[in-house]
């Protein structure tokens, strides 16, 4: 067998030991002792090789803007909107081209090979959407980068925001967004649900919505995103981002509700990082954690995902694209941490993102030869360490190679 790339000697999420062979941007071979003739062999030296990261929730297209025009001195969440919209009136099309290349070479180098990210179509200038559509297509030979048509303030709220949606589509947008909490009242929020499946179906398209990203319990758009997701037929091709009233709900009603959202194959993205920041700021003591819950989603047998959301923007002021990162913090606020539940983490900023999003990804034969190789021997020390990617390819390329720190304490003790 004559092949482009041959991975020799890596270690597989599971423990299992197994070369991965390469040819024409496709996994042909997973298994110990390949033999074989290649164009180019990586040695990974018994360390971990895995799917690649991949970000179901992010704004690209206001990432790497922290201090323009402001900073967020309140730290919430609707301080972080009204300096987006202000944000928005400065900055060009070519700024947000700049940043947005800038923040996806970082996530290349630290091993993240798809994000989904939210794109605010109430701009009646349309650059943000014409600024992503350049980004993706400049991106798309490395990194999949898909694009959700996010009305920031609110379907019917922002003056002529479901036509701009409309618009964004058109233009070749991916996936249907909305905000239904951030709507006026909770009757126009599920009118937003509604509208949103609607528009999907008709396109036959996905739908991701900003979804009760609150912290009143009585934000319940996720119960309409269920019940909409089933009247359309969307099953398998709905997501609810966020979900952070879930921390505040009444056990009874989310007794009730999860088998309701796992009836109709929503998904949910969790976004640790920024949950915890932006959410409980008017709690005294005790605060709360701010993020969904995580494992009772998964014991209903609805797939979770974590998500960066927010790299240095109007929202967080930190941020470094590693989903390890992102993993490492799900993982505490979600008492995670057994070790079937640390390598179920792993998998939220890997596969299951991947499943969301629809990717064929996965270090399996005939998918798409798109991986990692981390400095690490298992998925748990990846998590307790967030090493090194030591090679990261896309497409059966080698894009990016990283030399792992080394510190050799002398003379200490």
């Amino acid at each position: 067998m004559s092949i482009d790339l041959l991975v020799r000697n890596g270690v597989r999420p599971d423990g299992s030991r197994v070369d991965v062979a390469i040819s024409d941007a496709t996994i042909r071979a997973v298994e110990p002792g390949i033999v074989a003739e290649a164009k180019e062999i990586l040695d990974a030296s018994g360390r971990l090789i895995s799917s690649p990261f991949v970000d179901a929730h992010f704004h690209m297209d206001a990432t790497l803007s922290y201090g323009t025009p402001r900073i967020n001195r309140s730290g919430t969440l609707l301080e972080g909107i009204a300096l987006w919209g202000e944000l928005k009136s400065l900055q060009t099309r070519d700024d947000i081209v700049t940043r947005a290349l800038d923040y996806c070479r970082q996530a290349v180098g630290r091993g993240i090979l798809a994000i989904r990210s939210h794109v605010d179509v109430t701009d009646p200038s349309f650059r943000t959407v014409e600024a992503l559509l350049e980004v993706r297509d400049l991106v798309r030979e490395t990194l999949d980068l898909q694009l959700v048509a996010f009305p920031q303030n609110g379907w019917y709220r922002a003056p002529g925001a479901e036509a701009q949606v409309i618009r964004a589509l058109d233009a070749g947008v991916d996936v249907v967004g909305g905000i239904p909490h951030f709507e006026r009242t909770m009757a126009d929020g599920a009118s937003a649900v509604r509208a949103a499946c609607e528009l999907a179906a008709e396109r036959d398209l996905r739908v991701d919505l900003h979804c009760d990203e609150s912290d009143d319990p009585m934000s319940r758009h996720v119960e309409t995103l269920a019940a909409e997701t089933v009247r359309c037929g969307l099953q398998g091709r709905t997501t609810g981002s966020h979900l952070t009233s879930m921390h505040s709900m009444d056990n009874y009603y989310v007794s009730k509700l999860l088998p309701l959202i796992a009836e109709a194959r929503v998904s949910a993205i969790a976004n640790p990082l920024i949950n915890v920041t932006l959410q409980g700021r008017m709690d005294s003591y005790p605060k709360r954690r701010g993020m969904t819950r995580v494992p009772e989603l998964q014991a209903s047998g609805i797939t979770v995902a974590f998500g960066q959301d927010c790299v240095r923007d109007p929202w967080y002021p930190l941020g470094s694209g590693d989903m390890l990162e992102v993993a490492h913090m799900g993982l505490h606020l979600a008492h995670m941490t057994s070790p079937d539940d640390m390598r179920t983490a792993f998998e939220m900023v890997t596969l299951a993102p991947a499943g969301i999003m629809g990717l064929d990804l996965g270090l399996e034969v005939g998918r798409r030869a798109s991986l990692i190789v981390l400095d690490a021997a298992d998925p748990i020390e990846a998590l307790r360490l967030r090493p090194a990617r030591l090679a990261v390819i896309s497409n059966g390329r080698v894009v990016s190679r990283t030399e792992p720190a080394r510190t050799s304490p002398v003379n200490v003790f």
